[in-house]
């Protein structure tokens, strides 16, 4: 319980109807929330304004509404708080509720189109290994040490972000690892938080369908680096051309890392196979489980982060050589015919690009290379054509399916896929609809020593299909089918 003018000290308030002096017990933006005793904040969202439930707050009994537009008829008995954006000021309420604890812990942000949930993942496993209490928040899981909180979002609201915070800080971590996606920070879900360094990773045409325009998408990430105080670390991948752009305008100290430039964080491939990457970082050679180059960039990223953070450089590269990837990234399994199945979340262009040139390096001359890969429903359809277009130039056989269809008809967005298809690349591509016949079709395709790779939906466990979730795992699926086909 605190009061309504403690928790409004960072908000920029315009004008307020109504005593300060009410006591909050909650903060929502939820209507269907609201009780006694609780704040209701007006967001303006994608699909819903939350001024639309101003009256249903009223009615329910709100302490306190916070509102970019005053309703025309106030209530005596609700406190009434006008801001310029709600978005930002329930960033910050949230933030001074729940005791700022950003400010109580090393919150370390990673952006970028891929790599993030690797890069939070692994980081989250070398600082638990160095011996620390760590939080995790990322599109896999949220974690305080070592238990896990189920993830909806890439980066959660601002409400439930400052009270897995707070948890983290009752648990005594030292530090938090969190994935910033280009939403949270056009939805202010990070307003009001106290970052301690801000990770680049690389960033290439993704979100359109919310974004619009490429420009935007790079503005949307550029805002996270525009708002890290000094004293924070800004770390770039500088191989990426926008990684400059980046941090044309932070406060905050600029460390770059590179496989291909003279940079503070260098690192070298030596080898790259199905059984791992041999690194050489900064002069020291390093063998770890991870494979391909776009996680030698994951890799070094976070030895780069434990080595602005003070840790030793020997003790970082010993425990990176024995970590593991997240969950769904570039995972493999291998059925008892020696077909080695690759299950990835690539469900950007450049991500399916890399996972494919990954498996282009390391296979053999008589492998061959079969990729199931569908693109979602009511998302960015410009890339639907270049995704099956990648597959084809880089894989034997494409089986063309569905992912999460969402809202959208399965068959429309199969058709969109199948104009990247050329001519030439006909005889090689199937289209099946239904993912698990796609995902047994490229089993029964396979011989011995092919490499399969499903992609698109790498950790998650279920299909959405008219807004109902049921239960589907494509490594899961693709065991369960090994099994059945004898393989």
């Amino acid at each position: 319980m605190q009061l309504l003018q403690d928790i409004l000290n960072e908000v920029m308030v315009l004008e307020h109807q109504g005593p300060l002096s009410v006591q909050i017990e909650a903060i929502t933006f939820d209507s269907r929330q609201v009780r006694e005793g609780v704040a209701f904040v007006a967001v303006r969202g994608v699909q819903t304004d939350g001024h639309d439930y101003i009256a249903k707050a009223v009615e329910a009994k709100a302490a306190a509404i916070v509102c970019e537009k005053l309703p025309d008829q106030l209530d005596p008995g609700i406190t009434y708080i006008l801001v310029k954006d709600s978005g930002m000021a329930l960033g910050q309420m949230a933030s001074a509720f729940y005791g700022n604890p950003s400010q109580k812990i090393k919150l370390i942000g990673v952006t970028g189109t891929n790599g993030k949930t690797t890069s939070v993942t692994l980081l989250h496993k070398l600082f638990r290994e160095l011996g620390y209490h760590v939080g995790l928040l990322s599109t896999v899981q949220n974690q305080i040490d070592e238990e896990v909180i189920p993830a909806t979002h890439t980066t959660p609201d601002a409400v439930t972000l400052n009270a897995l915070l707070d948890k983290m800080v009752k648990a005594g971590c030292a530090y938090c690892f969190m994935e910033v996606s280009s939403h949270a920070m056009v939805q202010q879900r990070v307003a009001g938080l106290t970052f301690a360094g801000g990770v680049f990773t690389n960033i290439t045409h993704d979100h359109l369908d919310y974004h619009q325009t490429f420009d935007e998408y790079i503005r949307a990430k550029k805002l996270f680096f525009d708002g890290l105080p000094k004293g924070a670390f800004a770390l770039i991948n500088a191989d990426d051309k926008r990684g400059a752009v980046m941090v044309q305008n932070t406060k905050a100290s600029v460390h770059e890392f590179s496989l291909r430039k003279a940079t503070e964080f260098k690192a070298r491939i030596i080898d790259n196979t199905i059984e791992g990457l041999h690194l050489e970082i900064d002069g020291n050679e390093i063998w770890c489980k991870l494979i391909g180059a776009f996680n030698a960039y994951n890799l070094l990223g976070a030895y780069a982060v434990a080595v602005i953070l003070g840790e030793d450089t020997v003790e970082t590269l010993t425990v990176l050589s024995s970590l593991t990837s997240a969950s769904g990234r570039f995972e493999y399994i291998v059925s008892d015919s020696k077909i080695t199945g690759i299950v990835d979340y690539a469900h950007t262009p450049d991500a399916l690009e890399n996972v494919l040139n990954t498996i282009q390096q390391i296979r053999t001359p008589n492998q061959k290379v079969i990729t199931v890969v569908g693109c979602g429903g009511n998302r960015d359809a410009a890339k639907r054509p270049v995704m099956a277009d990648i597959a084809c130039r880089l894989s034997d056989k494409v089986i063309l399916t569905s992912d999460n269809p969402r809202f959208e008809e399965p068959q429309v967005i199969l058709e969109d896929m199948q104009k990247g298809v050329k001519p030439l690349d006909f005889k090689k591509t199937l289209a099946v609809l239904d993912r698990r016949e796609a995902i047994k079709t490229a089993c029964m395709l396979a011989d011995t020593n092919d490499i399969i790779l499903v992609a698109g939906k790498g950790h998650e466990t279920y299909q959405e299909v008219k807004g109902v979730k049921s239960p589907f795992d494509d490594k899961l699926v693709l065991q369960e089918t090994f099994q059945q086909l004898g393989k």
